[in-house]
């Protein structure tokens, strides 16, 4: 049995696979904050798994995401380069909006007085210019001691290009105190940008304590549970970690939960035959999007928390799934501003109190209480029937938005599911036609609670033909861990110029890039034979200061690859920034190796032949609002009751226990033969 358990802002979802059968099983409970191990546990004995032979668990997880957001990591201290404290502070000067009069300089989570300096001195080539000197080493350990420090994160100036005295201050923190945790920045990151390193390694330190307590009690349970040890952890760039690896660099951890997401609808896409898409998962509390092309998923390092218009946010050095999030899920509130305006989001109802419709004591008004008030929602199969929905609480609440518009409060939930949309609309538009893709060449793939809920209406908008909404679509993040793999990623920079450095110099650093992998991956009991190396460079023009990651052939390099190379950046160049500069010299920056440590994949198990007629399906009718189509009499479909082939024309509504698919008059939906619904948008 393999099972993979997701813990999300309002549920805990649990998804199983039994080898055995190929069969699917799903459940979810609420998220039990602080102690969101009790939440996988819950999830675990509500699907009766308790005596069964759990032979592979992967988790993914917000903990990590919520101690930075909530500030409730460890007391933290910095040891840097002599001259270089206030880097956490000066940051950089970029702003995303020039004449936001409300912009503020993030604070930085470690205060100056415990931002302390070391003489030595490394310089761009990793030459030592002054050597470490190490009792300023042993008086930052006395001083963190006096302050009460808990985590130590170390970074020194160009330790990308030479970590030698990193290393030897890592030393002697381990022999004089060896029980505060320490974070070494070229451990995590060998990526140039001092700023970002040093926000990087701080920030990784913050969340070390925190990440170690939750892993270790989320084992203990697990132990309880007599679940294998084959347990991993989910990871922000695609792949997934052991335990082990997990506590010692946890802010890899930090978008844990949603790439899991993306990762499943590229699986998906490879197995339907369709390459380009976009992932949209809707949950309680965000809605979050990503490009994949060719069945590649994007991965960036230039990822930022609390990024927004009135602030630069914390950057992180991390190979992170590129993720558009904004706050719009289903508990996301809607509420007036002060001249006069509706909002939806960033502010959600949580799991607790939850939407006005959960009867848990929310009193303001939610996209999930729109939906339900507009019909979209059956309040007597809301989450199979285990919730008693509050429908004459909802309508209550939203009629406090619909008073100052003069509005019905049918009228003021429709604007709220107006509203919701077109922050999500936005959200897809900056995945794909900010960065030069057109989404009406790839297929939408919604999942997450609310994802096929809104899917149709929004594909309709984006001219998007197709639509896929997967099987166990609400828990789908946690489906995608069980196909994922282990992965490794490296990145060194080393500036060269494309026509300067020769075939075997380029050859000998992905060879070394290759042999640190093999060894991280031994130490994971996997050889060589199981490990699959993908090549990136990060490259730019002479004299531009961003790069476009540019995919490297694998294999021997020779003069010919070069060439083939610079083609491929000259063609990504030109689709990201609209020009090409065929006489400009170009550079490579980083050098990115992605290794996979191939895990068996559990096979998926097809709908059983039976009848395609989907009427044994029909539970019945009734009215739903679709917006500019109005109020419109619809079939209602219990989704498990569909056999591979059923077709169903708008206006519908296909339900299951924790999600229901909105299908539009006039489109039309298939089941393909694993059960996913294809839905033809007919625009």
């Amino acid at each position: 049995m393999r099972v993979a358990t997701d813990i999300g802002g309002t549920f805990t979802d649990l998804v199983y696979l039994d080898e055995d059968t190929g069969r699917v099983g799903v459940a979810k409970t609420d998220t039990t904050p602080p102690e969101f191990e009790q939440g996988v546990i819950n999830a675990i004995k509500k699907a009766g798994l308790t005596e069964t032979g759990i032979n592979f668990f992967v988790h993914g997880t917000t903990v990590i995401i919520n101690a930075l957001t909530e500030r409730k990591g460890a007391k933290t201290g910095l040891i840097t380069t002599r001259g270089f404290r206030d880097v956490l502070e000066l940051g950089r000067s970029n702003r995303a909006d020039i004449y936001n009069v409300y912009y503020k300089k993030p604070v930085p989570f470690v205060p100056r007085y415990l931002r302390l300096e070391v003489e030595e001195r490394i310089n761009y080539k990793g030459e030592v210019l002054v050597p470490l000197k190490e009792d300023d080493v042993r008086r930052c350990i006395a001083q963190f001691k006096k302050e009460g420090v808990e985590a130590i994160g170390i970074c020194f100036l160009h330790s990308y290009a030479n970590p030698e005295h990193e290393r030897r201050c890592a030393e002697i923190i381990r022999r004089e105190w060896p029980e505060v945790d320490i974070t070494v920045s070229h451990e995590i990151s060998k990526e140039w940008r001092e700023y970002e390193r040093t926000s990087t390694a701080v920030l990784n330190s913050y969340v070390q304590p925190v990440a170690a307590r939750y892993i270790d009690s989320l084992d203990r349970e697990l132990n309880k549970l007599q679940v294998s040890n084959r347990r991993y952890i989910m990871q922000s760039n695609g792949g997934t970690t052991s335990f082990a690896r997990a506590k010692e660099a946890p802010i890899n951890m930090v978008e844990s939960g949603p790439v899991a997401g993306v990762f499943g609808a590229a699986t998906l896409g490879k197995l339907i035959g369709e390459k380009n898409i976009i992932a949209l998962d809707i949950g309680g509390t965000t809605a979050k999007c990503s490009l994949i092309e060719n069945g590649e998923m994007k991965v960036t390092t230039d990822y930022k928390i609390e990024w927004s218009r009135e602030s630069a946010g914390y950057p992180i050095k991390i190979p992170v799934v590129d993720i558009i999030e904004i706050g719009a899920g289903g508990g996301s509130i809607a509420w007036i501003d002060d001249a006069g305006s509706l909002h939806v989001g960033p502010r959600s109802a949580g799991a607790l109190p939850g939407p006005v419709a959960y009867g848990r004591g929310g009193t303001e008004p939610t996209v999930t209480d729109a939906n339900l008030i507009a019909g979209r929602i059956n309040p007597e199969y809301f989450l199979g029937g285990e919730i008693k929905v509050d429908l004459a609480g909802a309508r209550e609440a939203m009629a406090r938005i619909a008073a100052p518009f003069n509005l019905t409060v049918e009228d003021a939930a429709l604007g709220v599911i107006r509203l919701a949309n077109a922050n999500m609309i936005n959200a897809l538009k900056l995945i794909s036609v900010q960065r030069g893709y057109d989404p009406r060449d790839f297929t939408l793939v919604a999942f997450g609670g609310g994802g096929s809920m809104h899917a149709a209406a929004l594909a309709r908008e984006l001219k998007i033909k197709r639509v896929l909404i997967p099987v166990a679509t609400s828990v789908f993040s946690a489906w995608g861990m069980l196909m994922t793999d282990l992965r490794y990623d490296l990145i060194q920079t080393t500036i060269r110029r494309t026509n300067s450095i020769t075939p075997v110099e380029l050859q000998a650093i992905w060879d070394s890039l290759e042999k640190e992998a093999v060894r991280y991956f031994q130490q994971e009991n996997l050889g060589t034979t199981d490990l699959v190396f993908s090549r990136f460079a990060d490259m730019r023009y002479l004299g531009q200061e961003h790069t476009v990651k540019v995919p490297v052939p694998g294999g021997r390099l020779d003069a010919a690859a070069i060439k083939e190379i610079e083609e491929r950046f000259h063609a990504l160049h030109e689709q990201h920034y609209t020009f090409r500069l065929e006489d400009s010299q170009i550079e490579f920056v980083n050098f990115h190796l992605t290794t996979f440590g191939r895990v068996k994949k559990p096979e998926l198990a097809r709908l059983q032949t039976g009848s395609a007629d989907a009427t044994r399906a029909l539970k019945g009718h009734r009215p739903v609002h679709f917006d500019a189509e109005g109020w419109q009499e619809s079939a209602i479909y219990e989704r498990s009751l569909l056999g591979a082939g059923a077709t169903i024309t708008g206006p519908a509504v296909v339900e299951e226990p924790a999600s229901s698919t909105l299908l539009f008059p006039g489109q039309k939906l298939t089941v393909d033969p694993y059960g996913n619904l294809i839905i033809e948008t007919g625009v």
